[in-house]
């Protein structure tokens, strides 16, 4: 078992980052925000669990203890594989994802692309009892990465688009941000990933645009 990496970043790319360890450059599955969060030539530690398939063998990496539990216990909920577990951690944090259990909130996982409503169900069912709640939310990946993408989403639900195709925009807006980034790229802005992910969703974002920035509060971000 493969406990944590430590090393230089080789690279990234989408959901991929390339730490070298002992002379051995290991690809290891993140989120879009904690490939964000790292830099190339750049020491990065990340907490990891090794997914052993028939035909495969994946590395997947998290910053926290906590993210890397919950990935462990998502990963054993009957329907939830581990891109999906990795899904579910790109949109929600882990006291957000225990607060949503805690409050049978199945409506929190439907927001992530490929659960749907019976699998968010079995989610909240199998996880209950397992996951405390904290008095504040859990810091994850780099710091503002996840309070972004929920401004985001929560302002594009509020434009019309439904909790799913928002959370996909989301999403597929901070991977393409992540294969993008440069050494020095500063962290996304929420002005600049609704910006994006307008543009994504195409011409049916164009009556939202004027009032994009008094939706999520971001004209002076």
């Amino acid at each position: 078992m493969i406990s944590s990496v430590r090393g230089l970043v080789l690279s990234t790319a989408g959901s991929t980052v390339v730490i070298e360890v002992g002379g051995v450059g290991l690809g290891v599955q993140v989120t879009p925000a904690t490939a964000l969060g790292v830099r190339i030539d750049e020491e990065a530690r990340l907490m990891t669990t090794l997914i052993v398939r028939e035909d495969s063998l994946t590395l997947y990496g998290f910053v926290t203890a906590d993210e890397l539990a919950v990935f462990e216990l998502l990963v054993g909920v009957t329907g939830v594989g581990p891109k999906s577990a990795l899904g579910v951690l790109a949109v929600l944090t882990p006291n957000q994802i225990a607060q949503a259990v805690a409050g049978e909130d199945d409506g929190a996982f439907r927001k992530v692309s490929g659960i749907g409503p019976k699998t968010a169900k079995l989610i909240v069912l199998s996880l209950t009892g397992k996951l405390a709640v904290t008095a504040a939310s859990t810091p994850a990946r780099r710091p503002g990465a996840t309070s972004v993408a929920a401004s985001v989403q929560a302002a594009l639900i509020g434009l019309g688009w439904s909790e799913r195709v928002a959370a996909e925009a989301v999403d597929e807006t901070l991977t393409d941000l992540a294969d993008a980034a440069g050494e020095d790229t500063a962290p996304p802005t929420v002005a600049a990933v609704l910006r994006l992910a307008l543009g994504r969703l195409g011409p049916a974002a164009h009556h939202a645009t004027g009032s994009a920035a008094a939706a999520t509060g971001t004209g002076r971000s």
